[in-house]
């Protein structure tokens, strides 16, 4: 009878856990890493590419990824200077379009995040940095708080580019105030939780990363020129690790800012990888995580906005000056390998590499640790302007956003 009732609790205890667990689709899929797990996924794709399922070609100017559920997917674009949030069924139908207010018309004009879901909610970041929360079915606006007017926030020179980070109750921004630097906000209301005044810098291009210790929670992203490291429970700041190549005096908006990759935490050590600054590094953080070590530092792998993927020991980035994917040795920083196959954006199958590159070439790369190599490729022949985004595998989907076009390719061997 006793073990009955522990079995009961034990039982009752699980099911409560697995009932407030949350499935969040946002920017780079789980934990931000850029990796999709999935099976049966092909091995090297037909000439000409896999097979386009559909395409939506009215989604509106922009560069943010699409964020995608188990039944529906979600995309921003910018028309006529308003920016629109798009509700689509997997099968590319179109199911709802709301506006959430100006979107981004300063330099490479569009919608820059990619939303982020979360059951019945969606939320959006303008190129203003202004944030909307949907009801993800109607696409009834339930909230919006003004980044400048609410939050004394300040703009970047290139359109603020934040993926949102949902944990628990809390939504972040980096606001990029004197005073409101990182702020956390009730996602149910848009009322302020706490706010971190930073080292009171502009935002940077980050789209932030949570680092869960025993001990606490750490929210980890880049303002202007430094690398934030904030308790996500009460927004003391924990440590700042700043970029030394440009000293303050040489600092205008635009330049050795730019970073705009999402940091990696993984068995102690976080990585990050920027176009400038210090471009590549690893640090080790203590295990209460209140400090901060350097172990290396990079300064030739100069990655903007590409993210980068590491499998085991090794790091995989592209670099915009040498124009090339290049393999890192995870524990010492130095190149073991690179590839000349231009700058893009990269993600991974669980098995192969897929890098997006700028000239609208879509590779599929083996990751071999004694030789980089494309499998496959094909050029996306659909969409505007510059082939910047991310690309995103759902369900042996292979999506690719360029510009105001959406294409979906089937990547899953048939069956």
């Amino acid at each position: 009878m006793k073990c009955k009732n522990l079995f009961s609790v034990f039982l009752f205890t699980l099911l409560s856990i697995n009932g407030f667990t949350q499935t969040i689709a946002q920017w780079r899929g789980v934990d931000r890493k850029g990796i999709y797990n999935e099976t049966n996924l092909l091995k090297f794709w037909p000439v000409g590419g896999p097979q386009m399922v559909w395409s939506a070609d009215s989604i509106g100017n922009g560069y943010g990824s699409p964020a995608i559920t188990k039944d529906a997917i979600y995309i921003t674009g910018e028309k006529d200077s308003i920016g629109y949030l798009s509700a689509f069924s997997l099968n590319g139908e179109l199911r709802w379009k709301s506006t959430y207010g100006k979107e981004w018309r300063g330099s490479f004009p569009g919608s820059r995040s990619t939303p982020t879901v979360t059951k019945d909610l969606v939320y959006v970041c303008s190129g203003y940095g202004n944030i909307t929360c949907f009801d993800s079915k109607l696409g009834n606006k339930k909230w919006s708080v003004d980044m400048k007017k609410d939050l004394n926030g300040r703009y970047t020179f290139h359109g603020h580019s934040e993926s949102l980070l949902i944990d628990g109750d809390n939504i972040f921004i980096v606001a990029g105030g004197v005073d409101t630097n990182v702020v956390a906000l009730n996602r149910f209301t848009g009322k302020i939780n706490w706010i971190c005044k930073g080292v009171g810098q502009v935002p940077g291009y980050n789209s932030p990363y949570m680092i869960n210790l025993p001990t606490r929670k750490i929210l980890v992203t880049f303002s202007a020129y430094s690398l934030l490291g904030i308790d996500a429970v009460t927004g003391e700041l924990l440590w700042a690790h700043e970029q030394d190549n440009y000293p303050l005096a040489e600092r205008t908006p635009g330049t050795g800012d730019t970073h705009s990759n999402t940091i990696l935490y993984e068995d102690g050590y976080i990585y990050y990888i920027a176009g400038d600054g210090n471009c590549a590094v690893k640090l080790a953080l203590s295990a209460n995580g209140k400090q901060i070590i350097q172990v290396w530092r990079n300064k030739d792998i100069d990655n903007f906005m590409g993210g980068f993927i590491k499998i085991d020991s090794s790091i995989y980035t592209c670099t915009n000056s040498k124009r090339n994917l290049v393999r890192l040795d995870a524990s010492t920083g130095i190149v073991k390998d690179s590839l000349k196959c231009g700058i893009g954006s990269l993600i991974y199958d669980g098995s192969l590499l897929y890098y997006y590159n700028q000239k609208g070439l879509v590779s599929l790369i083996n990751h071999d640790p004694k030789n980089l190599w494309v499998v496959s490729s094909f050029s996306v022949t659909k969409g505007t302007k510059e082939h910047f985004s991310h690309p995103v595998i759902s369900n042996g989907i292979l999506y690719i956003r360029h510009g105001n076009s959406l294409m979906a390719y089937k990547v899953k061997e048939s069956s």
